[in-house]
């Protein structure tokens, strides 16, 4: 599958590109790059593949399956858009669009076309989400009551600035998806922003979310870039017992240090011992050993469903159910109230 990288800020370059590259089946023929530090860092990271200055550019130079589009998110529309008309498959990063509603309508393109659209809710493959989701199945903590996640950063540099941007949209795309992909569907909302008033307009920088489940579940998550603190907790409460997590964020760290997924795939995304997680049970407390956190595996994904019809790892269906419970949060926030997801 021959694909093409629309973007090389630090999604592209950091969560993308050495993903892509780690998937046997997936050729990087292509990126687009602008600026000229981007442009330098696509060349050097990929001296072997061609930098071009627009999607239009791309799609005349190098023959495509398919598109990664991780540009600012208010481009992204047009550019999913763009691509689907001209039959490529997409990947599109998250926020996947500005509401639910234009999701839907990228959605109805993409099924129109017949191509595969996925958005990049990456971090289901995160270390810390796949080992607790491997202990849930196990059953041995039972009926969940209760889902903690606080994911702060010392990050504000990547905040998105203005009403378009914001800490909702970003992490929290994430981390909402993480609870429903957990826990299933989401009945009601109730949420706090923390707003910051910048040049580029009043941009939300915290969040505070609860999340009702309609299987009874109780989700609380929360999240900063420009507090000075980080943190990467989970804390479950169950009627056997409790799970706590104080994780890092390995992939992402391993990444920022130059290490590259390709040349240690088997020992790629592991907790080290000291950050595993603890289960008390009424039995005993023990530590659990680190699931592999594959980032990977969301490519390896996609690309068995464009070459053979199978399930893409994030369905469109999906995203617009984060979508909705992101409108929700804004809504809730707006009018300090419970907010039904209809």
């Amino acid at each position: 599958m021959r694909l093409g990288l629309v973007g090389y800020g630090t999604g592209g370059q950091h969560f993308h590109g050495p993903f892509i590259e780690a998937v046997n089946g997936i050729q990087l023929v292509g990126i687009v790059a602008r600026a000229a530090d981007k442009v330098a860092a696509a060349k050097a990271d990929f001296p072997d593949v061609p930098v071009f200055e627009s999607l239009d550019s791309m799609m005349a130079s190098v023959s495509l399956d398919a598109v990664t589009v991780t540009t600012p998110p208010h481009t992204r529309r047009e550019l999913v858009l763009k691509a689907i008309e001209a039959g490529l498959h997409v990947v599109a990063d998250k926020p996947f669009a500005p509401n639910a509603e234009v999701a839907r309508e990228l959605t109805k393109a993409a099924q129109d076309r017949g191509v595969v659209l996925s958005v990049f809710h990456n971090r289901r493959f995160d270390t810390d989400i796949v080992t607790l989701k491997k202990t849930l199945e196990s059953g041995v903590l039972g009926q969940v009551w209760r889902f903690q996640s606080r994911f702060d950063l010392d990050d504000p540099a990547t905040l998105e600035k203005g009403p378009e941007g914001g800490l909702l949209r970003d992490l929290g795309s994430h981390v909402v998806d993480q609870a429903i992909h957990l826990f299933g569907s989401v009945a009601s909302v109730n949420a706090n922003l923390d707003n910051m008033e910048l040049p580029e307009g009043t941009t939300n920088t915290s969040f505070c979310i609860t999340l009702n489940h309609k299987n009874g579940v109780h989700s609380h998550l929360s999240a900063s870039k420009v507090n000075g603190l980080v943190a990467k907790e989970i804390l479950v409460y169950a009627e056997n017992g409790g799970y706590h997590s104080l994780a890092t964020d390995v992939q992402a760290q391993d990444i920022f240090a130059g290490k590259r997924p390709v040349e240690d795939l088997d020992g790629w995304g592991y907790q080290d011992e000291a950050h595993w997680a603890l289960l008390a049970t009424p039995e005993d407390k023990r530590t659990v050993p680190s699931e592999q956190g594959r980032y990977h595996d969301y490519y390896q994904q996609f690309y068995d469903a464009v070459t053979q019809g199978k399930t893409p790892p994030v369905t469109c269906e999906e995203a617009i159910e984060v979508l909705k419970v992101i409108d929700a949060v804004s809504l809730s926030a707006a009018q300090n109230q419970c907010v039904s997801i209809d």
